[in-house]
């Protein structure tokens, strides 16, 4: 099982470029999978306020290149009306180009109303989110193979869209699709998905076991083999938890057929207790000998 790391608050009492560099080449030398950072212009973690630090994504994952050789980069998830979509597809491919080929394509509809009011961003109803989303998905897969000809959507015209230079990861940067909705968004992983990303609700399981089962359904329909999409889920975790318990829960996810656990912190910043934590766990789930610096 792979384990990942999501940074959602920056509320270090230090300078945050130097505490960012710092956990991200701690990471980096550890088994953990992907170092996953929000794309919010505010902070939307409901347990901190709206005007604690938040930086813009793309800018923190060209940082964390430089600061990284191993671990993988990618933003869980940006939202398809936030940025053009040549834009934001041209990010994550230079994203690719310079980090060597460790990007993401993290995606979904988007929801925040609160921070679209707040900042002026362009936040369309549900049906348009979805519609623009899925213009998006194909426009991604229309520039990665190195497609020049026009593209012609309900809401997307491009005349030429060049994709140079292209990405480096073969055949593209994976593309996950976070959300659980089961008729529109878990149809788009099956359709254009690397990876789909649900949400560790203390159900039992319960929820998980229906998504998973919804997806494949969706992959049948397509005639996608289900095995092709990662399947992901984000936990979080407890201040104090311990790595063992960390691992007991990944394995009880394991056992639902989830693959990859993104875990954040909730409220507050990451520390070096936690990273530790994190870092002892992926050791195990991989059975990797973690060896420091």
């Amino acid at each position: 099982m792979k384990l990942s790391v999501s940074v959602t608050n920056y509320s270090w009492p230090e300078q945050i470029h130097q505490r960012l560099a710092s956990l991200a080449g701690f990471l980096d030398g550890t088994a953990v999978d992907t170092l996953w950072v929000p794309d919010h212009l505010v902070q939307a973690d409901p347990a901190s306020a709206i005007d604690e630090p938040m930086l813009e994504a793309y800018t923190a994952l060209g940082y964390l290149a430089a600061a990284t050789s191993r671990i993988r980069l990618g933003t869980m998830v940006s939202a398809a009306t936030f940025r053009a979509p040549a834009l934001l597809i041209k990010a994550v491919t230079t994203l690719d180009v310079l980090s060597g080929g460790r990007a993401w394509l993290g995606l979904g509809a988007g929801y925040n109303s609160a921070e679209a009011s707040a900042m002026g961003l362009f936040l369309p109803g549900t049906a348009e989110r979805f519609e623009r989303m899925t213009e998006l998905l194909r426009l991604a897969q229309h520039m990665w193979c190195g497609d020049e000809t026009s593209f012609v959507g309900r809401y997307l015209t491009l005349q030429r869209p060049v994709g140079s230079p292209r990405p480096v990861t073969a055949p593209h940067p994976p593309v996950l699709i976070g959300g659980t909705g089961e008729r529109r968004t878990l149809r788009l992983v099956a359709q254009y998905g690397d990876a789909c990303n649900l949400f560790d609700i203390p159900d039992g399981g319960r929820a998980v076991r229906r998504q998973l089962e919804v997806l494949d359904r969706h992959c049948a329909d397509v005639g996608r083999p289900a095995g092709q999409i990662e399947r992901t889920v984000t936990t979080a975790l407890d201040d104090g938890e311990r790595s063992g318990a960390l691992v007991e829960r990944c394995r009880a996810l394991s056992s639902l057929g989830i693959q990859h656990v993104v875990v954040i912190a909730r409220g507050r910043p990451w520390g070096e207790v936690d990273l530790n934590c994190i870092a002892e766990a992926a050791d195990q789930l991989c059975d990797r000998v973690h060896t420091p610096g």
